[in-house]
């Protein structure tokens, strides 16, 4: 089943082409990685896709309908983005901060149920911030909140999601743990993702697609395995790139 459609999408900013006529499916059970340099526009094209900012031409397709005519609470139901940055600036608990995600689900002045805090909780413990719940969000590390603004996403159960250098401030342990979950929702819930990431192995290692931006409007998509190449990721990243071969696939590793 296709989830997100973005069709022939031209997105700018500040005189920059981002993608020229993009034409992607985000299907059922896949998991996206975005790739490109810094700069290019990842993160622009990940608020247009969902519906935070419109496109110069072209329609996103949120569940075959259009994104920008549907109300915030019926996206908020559908799809879930995961901010580049995390700050928490207001007071709160962390299981608080948690049960934001379930207010899409909930009516007005509707408060939540004993179900809502055990989803709250199962997340939190997922993210290994068992413990934590009373504690207040600003006092958290950035690895901390980054990995609350993660549990806060589980609550919410979108049916896509959309994450913004999911691993950012995050430990090798908590990377691996951030990127064993999502592909847990993709293939036990089959949900799916879109990453935009900036280690190209988490991507060789988790991804089953990939979305490459050039910079002037070029993009390349495609299954992994046809794109996690040195002579594409060297397009990519103007550098050199040389491959290695590990006992779970092929790493890329920056060349001389």
């Amino acid at each position: 089943m296709t989830a997100l459609v973005c069709k022939s999408l031209d997105i700018s900013i500040a005189g920059n082409t981002i993608c020229n006529n993009l034409d992607l499916k985000l299907e059922r059970g896949q998991f996206w990685g975005l790739l490109g340099p810094n700069g290019i526009g990842k993160t622009t094209l990940l608020k247009c896709m969902a519906g935070l900012m419109p496109p110069d031409a072209g329609n996103v397709y949120l569940a075959n309908q259009s994104i920008e005519k549907l109300p915030r609470r019926a996206i908020a139901r559908l799809l879930g983005m995961l901010q580049q940055h995390t700050v928490y600036v207001f007071d709160a608990s962390v299981l608080e901060t948690a049960l934001t995600g379930r207010h899409p689900h909930l009516g007005h002045w509707q408060r939540e149920g004993a179900d809502d805090k055990r989803k709250a909780l199962e997340a939190i413990k997922a993210v290994d911030l068992e413990g934590f719940e009373a504690r207040s969000v600003t006092g958290l590390s950035g690895g901390e909140a980054r990995r609350l603004a993660f549990a806060s996403l589980l609550v919410q159960e979108p049916a896509v999601l959309l994450l913004d250098e999911p691993t950012n401030h995050l430990d090798m342990k908590h990377q691996v743990r951030i990127m064993n979950r999502v592909e847990q929702q993709i293939n036990q819930q089959q949900h799916c993702a879109l990453a935009a990431l900036h280690d190209v192995n988490l991507a060789a290692r988790y991804c089953s697609h990939i979305l490459m931006l050039f910079g002037n409007g070029l993009w390349q998509a495609g299954p992994v395995a046809e794109l996690l190449n040195p002579a594409t990721l060297e397009k990519l990243y103007q550098c050199p790139v040389e491959s290695v071969q590990t006992s779970t696939g092929e790493r890329f590793l920056a060349g001389g």
